[in-house]
């Protein structure tokens, strides 16, 4: 298999290690291929889809803010898309476009460490939906946005969910950060982490996030972006190859930039 072609469209894309993880992957396995990013709004997002369905690319990434957007331009879902209404991936398949979230695989990966323990979730956008479709009806989640309505929106859709003002903290929670805040060196709401049993973070910049040292100055388990990131990038690599290439080389090349 040669020549394959990969992008990742979104807004920002610029910040991303998708591009040196993807093409770890392809060299680990040997593969000729192509990754890049594309600053994309949702226009951008229906001409890059057509170009996939005429062959022109091999497979999609999408980030925010168009994941619940590329999940209606598709003409099937995987059972974790459509549960989550939110693609992170897509790829031509019998001549349909499939839409996948492998933003879901990532976080059943990640909370089954945590299998019996509440969540406080942050965010209502298409990572939020992915990390409640992660998780069984018995798990109780606490759901807090930065507008309300997103929160309550959210909880409306999946019934194990409970909206919760933004701010206020889950003892003993593992709490997930699915918002942009930390990107930039911003930190979550005061008290959040303090009282956290462990953090899923998954924004990651040019530093390490607030959120994160905290949570390690304070001895709470964390699983970062980068290490988040890498989980889902070998998810989609073998759901567009077929090959296997483990999440950790991925990690450590993106630790090297």
């Amino acid at each position: 298999m040669g020549g394959l072609r990969f992008a990742l469209l979104g807004d920002p894309v610029d910040h991303s290690l998708s591009p040196v993880m993807q093409r770890r992957a392809l060299a680990d396995s040997g593969l000729d291929g192509a990754y890049q990013t594309i600053r994309a709004d949702a226009d951008r997002l229906r001409d890059e889809i057509e170009g996939l369905r005429r062959g022109e690319m091999h497979g999609l990434n999408v980030t925010m803010p168009l994941k619940q957007e590329a999940a209606r331009l598709c003409d099937r879902l995987t059972p974790e898309a459509e549960k989550s209404g939110s693609v992170n991936s897509l790829r031509l398949k019998d001549g349909q476009v499939v839409g996948h979230s492998t933003d879901v695989v990532a976080f059943r990966t990640v909370l089954a460490k945590w299998a019996h323990r509440p969540m406080h979730l942050l965010g209502a956008g298409g990572s939020a939906r992915a990390a409640l479709a992660a998780v069984g009806e018995d798990t109780m989640v606490y759901v807090s946005s930065r507008r309300d309505e997103a929160a309550a929106s959210l909880a409306m859709r999946f019934e194990s969910a409970t909206p919760l003002t933004w701010g206020l903290a889950t003892p003993g929670a593992v709490l997930v950060n699915a918002t942009p805040l930390g990107m930039d060196g911003e930190p979550l709401p005061d008290g959040l982490i303090e009282v956290a049993s462990s953090l899923v973070d998954l924004p990651y910049g040019a530093k390490t996030t607030p959120a994160v040292s905290a949570a390690r100055d304070l001895g709470i388990p964390v699983v970062d972006g980068i290490e988040f990131l890498a989980i889902q990038a070998a998810a989609v690599f073998k759901w567009w190859t077929g090959e296997s290439v483990d999440s950790r080389r991925l990690a450590e090349e993106a630790t090297k930039i």
